[in-house]
């Protein structure tokens, strides 16, 4: 598959939640200056305590421009997560096409590199990704990580000719999980994210994919079949 199939069919996801679909340019541009308000404001009072007066008045605009694309705060901070995850995305399609790739594993490290990125330069990701880790995973966020694996799993097969399968989507889906878990303790108090944790990070999850796709692992595999 092409690496923008990574994106998906729904890029326009981080608008699910929007009351009227802005069509005209100006009206786009002014969705994206709510979200971005959004970010800059849950970054600075926290996920609990923003409120739909405090994302108008960041925005300069009135509380009804808010209403009008939004029925509540929640509603905001989810869109404002989905934005987050297609960047997600398209942060990893621009860093596999443009890094020299020659195994899965830089594939996979791709992916790690694209979402510190996130973490560093996406306002507001760090506290809504903080919030949604509190307690079980949504629906949401289940599906996005069975969707990421899948396609990722396309690109591997491909790429690299890891055997296809839902084993591998199901072990991706795993790194994905470690790596979320890991990533959220790197930016848990440091913005710019403790580098111990990081490098962590992708030890673990070498270590774990090499446990099945390392040449000697493919040879075994093979040589069993």
């Amino acid at each position: 598959m092409s690496l923008g199939g990574l994106l998906g069919e729904e890029t326009g996801a981080a608008l699910q939640q929007v009351r009227t679909e802005p069509i005209q340019q100006r009206s786009a541009a002014r969705l994206s200056g709510l979200l971005d308000a959004a970010a800059a404001v849950v970054d600075e009072v926290g996920f609990d305590r923003i409120t739909t007066a405090m994302i108008a008045e960041r925005a300069g605009a009135s509380i009804g421009t808010v209403y009008r694309y939004y029925p509540d705060r929640v509603a905001v901070l989810h869109a404002l997560h989905e934005r987050a995850v297609v960047r997600f995305r398209q942060r990893v399609v621009d860093e596999l096409g443009s890094s020299s790739l020659t195994s899965w594993w830089d594939a996979v490290d791709c992916v790690v590199t694209a979402f510190v990125g996130l973490y560093r330069s996406e306002p507001g990701f760090r506290i809504v990704n903080f919030d949604d880790r509190d307690g079980a995973p949504s629906a949401d966020a289940v599906a996005d990580a069975d969707f990421f694996a899948r396609r990722l799993a396309d690109v591997l097969v491909n790429e690299f000719d890891l055997p296809a399968g839902d084993e591998l989507i199901f072990r991706l889906e795993v790194a994905v999980e470690m790596a979320d878990a890991l990533l959220a303790r790197a930016f848990h108090t440091d913005p710019v994210g403790e580098e111990r944790f990081i490098a962590e990070c992708r030890l673990v999850l070498r270590n774990y994919l090499d446990g099945f796709y390392s040449p000697h692992a493919l040879g075994l595999l093979a040589a069993a079949s």
